[in-house]
């Protein structure tokens, strides 16, 4: 493995931030309308079902057969705005288990009130889901399929307070 001297990588984040990142009005819009949805892969179909929508509060709004997979589940989320979280079964492919690895998905963070995050909080307790709080706004833990999650208590478009936009 390289070990890469922190000073370096600063430097080298600075150079990017300098170059690329445009402070309003000089910043183009945007040409996305926000996220459509995340597909990932569920084990348990029921499973994921009753985490999502009974655990934390997302209603499922849709389900059917996969048209790239017959016989395979795709199913939908409402985490608000109109964006989704989605899910695909493979049923007879036999797939390992998540792993989180280098160039693959780290964590989905989904924004949630402050009311709703302590909610969330007492229902992973009450459940046994393991969970860890980070800054007293992030809540990191994994669903039933080993996706790791956050759900943080900041308003769209703001890190720990910080504007995004």
């Amino acid at each position: 493995m390289t070990v890469v001297d922190p000073e370096t990588l600063a430097v080298r984040r600075a150079e990017l931030r300098d170059r690329y990142l445009r402070e309003r009005p000089a910043r183009l819009d945007s040409t996305g309308r926000g996220l459509h949805h995340v597909a990932l892969i569920c084990t348990d179909v029921e499973e994921t079902i009753r985490f999502y929508q009974e655990l934390l509060g997302f209603p499922l709004v849709e389900i059917f057969e996969n048209r790239d997979y017959r016989g395979s589940t795709h199913l939908f989320f409402d985490i608000g705005h109109d964006n989704t979280i989605a899910f695909f079964d493979f049923p007879g492919l036999d797939l390992g288990p998540y792993a989180e690895v280098l160039g693959g998905l780290h964590h989905v963070a989904l924004s949630v009130s402050p009311d709703n995050w302590e909610a969330a909080r007492a229902r992973l307790d009450d459940a046994g889901v393991p969970h860890q709080v980070e800054s007293k706004i992030s809540l990191y833990f994994t669903d039933p399929n080993g996706v790791r999650l956050e759900l943080i208590a900041e308003t769209l478009g703001s890190l720990y307070g910080t504007p995004l936009q």
